[in-house]
C-alpha cells in the first residue's frame, strides 16, 4: 500500500457535503470512494483536509488515500476521473509520505465567499444562482473592509458558531473583503473554523455594508461571543474551499497559489 495525495475540485450543489452519510446521501467522499472501488487493487478510506457542508464547493481540496493500485500517479488521476461524476474532478495525484495526514497535518485552511450586488445590474442571477450570493442592496464596501480587519488574530469566535461543542477560540490569519470585477469576495484563512463560521461572518459583514453595524460595532460583536448579536448565516452556495496549507502561514505564498473564480474571467 502506498499513500497518495489528491487535489480535488468539486461543485457542491448536488452533494450533502464531503463526508459519507449513513443514510446513503450523495457525498463527495462517497463519489471518490466509488471511483476507487471501480479500479483493481485494495483502497483505504479517503480522508480530506476539511469536511465541507452541503452545497459548499472546493477549488483545491486536499485528501489522502492508501492504495496498492499498480499505476503511475498521472495515470491514476485519469483513471479516477473516468469513473467520477461530472461535478467532481481530481486535479492532481502525487505520492506522499506514509505519515502524511491531509487533515491533521494541515496548518491552516482558506475559504472564499463570493457575493455580487445585483440591484442595478441583474446579469448573472440565473446563471450564478448556485455559485454566487446575489445581494439586492447597495453596500458600503469600505466599511466592510474596515470591519473585516477586526477578525484577524486570536479571538473567541463563538458569536459566529452554530451548535459548537469545541473550544470557539481560533486564530484568523487573513480576513479581507476584496473587489473582484463585478463581485465582492471575502477571503478568510485560519488555523481552524467553527461550524458556519465563515457564512456567519459574511452575514454580519453584510450588516455592516447595509449600515446596520459600524466597523467598531462589528468588532464588539466578536468580543461578546454572543451568537444573538451577529448577523444571519448566509447560504452555502457562495462558499469555496480554496487552500489547505501544510507550512506556516505565509500571505505571499498563499496568494501565489490562489485560484479565484469571478475575478478576471472564470479563473486568474
Amino acid at each position: 500500500m502506498r499513500r497518495y495525495r489528491l487535489t480535488i475540485e468539486y461543485d457542491g450543489s448536488g452533494f450533502a457535503g464531503w463526508q459519507q452519510q449513513p443514510e446513503g446521501q450523495r457525498t463527495v467522499q462517497g463519489a471518490i470512494q466509488e471511483a476507487f472501488a471501480a479500479l483493481p487493487g485494495r483502497h483505504a478510506k479517503v480522508h480530506a483536509a476539511g469536511r465541507t457542508d452541503t452545497g459548499v464547493h472546493a477549488i483545491a481540496m486536499v485528501a489522502h488515500v492508501d492504495s496498492d493500485v499498480a499505476i503511475a500517479p498521472a495515470k491514476l488521476r485519469l483513471a479516477l476521473n473516468a469513473h467520477l461524476p461530472r461535478d467532481v474532478v481530481v486535479l492532481d495525484v502525487a505520492l506522499a509520505a506514509d505519515t502524511f495526514e491531509a487533515q491533521y497535518d494541515c496548518r491552516y485552511r482558506r475559504y472564499l465567499y463570493r457575493m455580487k450586488v445585483v440591484r442595478d445590474d441583474p446579469r448573472g442571477i440565473a446563471l450564478d444562482r448556485q455559485r454566487v450570493l446575489a445581494v439586492h442592496r447597495h453596500l458600503d464596501v469600505d466599511a466592510m473592509q474596515a470591519a473585516a480587519a477586526a477578525a484577524v488574530g486570536e479571538h473567541d469566535f463563538g458569536a459566529f458558531a452554530t451548535r459548537e461543542t469545541r473550544s470557539t477560540v481560533r486564530t484568523v490569519r487573513l480576513c479581507e473583503v476584496r473587489r473582484a470585477g463585478r463581485e465582492l469576495h471575502l477571503h478568510v484563512a485560519a488555523d481552524g473554523f467553527l461550524r458556519t463560521m465563515v457564512r456567519t461572518l459574511v452575514g454580519t459583514l453584510l450588516w455592516v455594508g447595509y449600515g446596520r453595524l459600524t466597523p467598531t460595532a462589528f468588532a464588539a460583536v466578536i468580543a461578546t461571543g454572543d451568537r444573538r448579536r451577529a448577523g444571519p448565516t448566509v447560504p452555502a452556495h457562495g462558499l469555496y474551499f480554496v487552500e489547505a496549507g501544510y507550512e506556516p502561514w505565509d500571505a505571499a505564498r498563499s496568494e501565489a497559489t490562489l485560484l479565484e473564480p469571478g475575478a478576471n474571467g472564470p479563473w486568474h
